[in-house]
């Protein structure tokens, strides 16, 4: 294993790892109410963005985005997508919905597939539609069972699906995209915070210094697992990073049953074994594929 991969898997895995662990996080600060701790996010992600692109001497590439009639619309779309993606995540993990977090992460690579059928006229082999009819099963189990669609679980994967597919078109690096998504929704928020100042309902005030330097540092808590990302992607293939993305709804999972005691009874236990098993059969297709190209690449050299 050479260097550049080594480099590749300690960053990938620290952008997963924090991901998973990011429940612990917006848990601290549960006090403050969920469109708020949005705002936050937002507003503080923006600055720390904007410095990170100061400091590479970035602007250009920010600039050439905006350039684009059709990128614009279309950073426009995604920063609505990151925005309500974020929104029902902290609303979810503040409200005791951590599994349903889990289980709208675990679902986001099959939803990728199926979008990219749907929009990109991308191809499904028997493999990858087996996986998503198993995850459809799924949800369907859990609307027979609970009476009631998992509707966080769906509402993260769909959103999150919808900002990859909007990215995918897009061709503007992940710092730049992030800093023009949270400007786009940088004026409303940052209204919203200062309208909640004047009427003396903001929370600063009435939490500690712990939560106020959390609010502070979300900026760096949701840029940071994104850079570390955006390095390893660089550095590995894209089965190994398919493989890795499981880390993080593992964590919450794991997270959600044994350090806040949420209830995974039958139902759940049922519904998750459905979207594993789907997502072995998506991982062993992802492998299988991989195998055959380094194969074929074996006979041209060859």
């Amino acid at each position: 294993m050479d260097k550049n991969t080594h480099e590749g898997l300690y960053f990938a895995a620290a952008a997963f790892i924090l991901w998973g662990l990011l429940p612990v996080y917006w848990k601290a600060l549960e006090a403050v109410p969920a469109l708020e701790l949005l705002c936050n996010r937002i507003v503080w992600s923006m600055f720390f963005v904007a410095g990170l692109i100061c400091f590479k001497n970035r602007w250009r590439e920010v600039r050439t985005a905006l350039s684009d009639t059709k990128g614009k619309l279309l950073l426009c779309a995604s920063s609505c997508l990151i925005g309500c993606n974020w929104f029902v995540y902290i609303w979810a993990v503040n409200h005791g919905h951590v599994i349903d977090t889990s289980m709208g992460y675990y679902m986001t690579p099959l939803m990728n597939t199926l979008l990219g059928f749907i929009f990109m006229k991308e191809r499904l082999n028997r493999l990858q539609a087996a996986a998503i009819v198993l995850a459809t099963c799924g949800v369907g189990w859990a609307i027979l069972d609970y009476g009631k669609i998992p509707s966080i679980a769906l509402a993260l994967a769909v959103s999150f699906g919808l900002y990859g597919l909007v990215r995918k078109v897009m061709k503007v690096e992940s710092l730049p995209g992030l800093f023009i998504e949270t400007a786009v929704l940088f004026p409303l928020s940052a209204g919203y915070l200062i309208w909640l100042a004047f009427n003396g309902k903001i929370s600063y005030p009435e939490v500690g210094l712990p939560e106020n330097l959390l609010l502070l540092c979300s900026g760096a808590a949701t840029s940071l697992p994104l850079i570390f990302f955006a390095h390893g992607a660089r550095r590995l293939r894209l089965v190994t990073l398919g493989m890795m993305q499981y880390i993080a709804p593992t964590l919450a999972l794991l997270l959600g049953v044994f350090m806040y005691d949420e209830p995974f009874g039958e139902t759940r236990f049922v519904t998750f074994a459905f979207i594993w098993l789907g997502i072995a059969i998506y991982v062993a297709d992802g492998l299988r594929s991989n195998v055959h190209i380094l194969k074929r690449i074996g006979h041209t050299r060859n």
